[in-house]
C-alpha cells in the first residue's frame, strides 16, 4: 500500500477519535431523554485539565483521568440544574458551552506554548510487525483502542443488558418508566455523568495526542459535530463510529488539499467539516420516519415526578 495512503488513514483515525468519544457519550445521554448541548464546553474542560496534569505530573494516566473527571464535573453541574432544578436543557447546555470556553481559557493561560510528548503507541507483539495491517490496526495509543472498546461496550449495554433496557425506557417515556418504579432522575444523572466523562476523554485526546499542547478553544467546534453525529447515526453506536470516521476524513481534507497544491482558499477547506455537518442534518431531517422510529420520544423534556 502506498505510504501516503497509510499516513492518510492514520491521520483520519487520529482526527476521528475525539469525535467518537464525545459522540458516544452524548448518544447515551440522549437515549436517556436528556439533551446536553454543552459537549463543546465539556471537551474544552477535559482538554485543559488533562494537559495541566500531564505538564505538572508527567503522567499520561493521571492526565487522562483528570480529563475524564473534569468532564464529569461539568456534566454534574448541568445535571443538577436541569434534572434537580428543572431548568431548560437547551439554555443550560448552551450556557455550559460558554462557561467551558471561558473557564478553559482562564485555566490555560499559563499553559500556552508548552508542548507535551504525547501518548506512546502500544505495540501489539507480532501483529504490529505485519507489513501494512500492523501500522494501520496494531500501532496506536491506548485511547484509540479505547474508543473502539467504548463503542462496543455501549452497543452491548444498550441492546443486551437490563440496565440498557431501563435507560432506553426512560428515554422513550419517562412517565411510563416512573409508573413502573424506575428512578428516572437517577438514571438520567448517571447517563449525563457518563456523557460528561466521554466528552472529557475526547478533550483529553485533543490536548495529549491530536495536538499535544494547549491552545485556547482547541476543540474548534468538534462538540457541535459530535451532536450532529448522534443524529446522523440515528442513535445507533455502530453508525456513529462510521460517521465519526467519515467526518474525521473530511476534517483532514484541508491539510491534504493544501499539501497537494489544490487551488482552493484555505478558509473554504476549513469550513468543509461544518458545511458537511449542515448538509448531513438537512438530508437526514427529510427522512422523518427513520428519526421518529429511533429518536428517544422524551428527549429534551423535563420530568416532574408526581410522587
Amino acid at each position: 500500500m502506498n505510504e501516503t495512503l497509510i499516513l492518510t488513514i492514520l491521520t483520519i483515525i487520529t482526527a476521528a477519535t475525539p469525535l467518537v468519544y464525545a459522540a458516544i457519550g452524548e448518544l447515551v445521554v440522549e437515549r436517556s431523554g436528556v439533551l446536553n448541548l454543552g459537549v463543546e464546553g465539556m471537551m474544552l474542560g477535559g482538554a485543559v485539565c488533562s494537559f495541566a496534569v500531564a505538564h505538572h505530573s508527567g503522567s499520561a494516566t493521571l492526565a487522562i483521568l483528570a480529563g475524564l473527571l473534569a468532564g464529569m464535573l461539568l456534566a454534574l453541574i448541568f445535571a443538577f440544574l436541569t434534572l434537580s432544578l428543572q431548568s431548560s436543557q437547551v439554555a443550560t447546555g448552551l450556557a455550559l458551552t460558554i462557561f467551558g470556553i471561558g473557564l478553559s481559557a482562564l485555566l490555560g493561560q499559563s499553559l500556552v506554548g508548552i508542548a507535551f510528548a504525547g501518548l506512546p503507541s502500544l505495540q501489539v507483539p507480532w501483529l504490529s510487525e505485519l507489513p501494512v495491517l500492523g501500522r494501520l490496526l496494531f500501532s496506536h495509543d491506548a485511547m484509540v483502542y479505547g474508543s473502539f472498546a467504548i463503542v462496543l461496550l455501549v452497543s452491548w449495554f444498550l441492546n443486551r443488558t437490563r440496565a440498557g433496557l431501563v435507560l432506553r425506557a426512560v428515554g422513550d417515556s419517562h412517565d411510563a418508566a416512573h409508573a413502573l418504579g424506575i428512578k428516572v432522575i437517577r438514571v438520567r444523572y448517571l447517563a449525563t455523568l457518563f456523557g460528561g466523562a466521554c466528552a472529557g476523554l475526547g478533550g483529553a485526546y485533543l490536548s495529549l495526542v491530536y495536538t499535544p499542547m494547549w491552545v485556547e478553544n482547541m476543540s474548534a467546534g468538534r462538540g457541535w459535530i459530535a451532536l450532529a453525529l448522534v443524529v446522523f447515526a440515528v442513535w445507533q453506536p455502530g453508525r456513529l463510529l462510521l460517521g465519526a470516521y467519515l467526518f474525521g476524513g473530511i476534517s483532514i481534507l484541508q491539510l491534504h488539499g493544501q499539501a497537494l497544491g489544490i487551488n482552493v482558499p484555505s478558509q473554504l477547506m476549513s469550513m468543509l467539516p461544518y458545511l458537511t455537518t449542515i448538509l448531513v442534518l438537512v438530508l437526514i431531517s427529510r427522512d422523518r420516519g427513520r428519526i421518529r422510529r429511533n429518536a428517544p420520544a422524551s428527549i429534551g423534556q423535563s420530568f416532574h415526578p408526581t410522587t
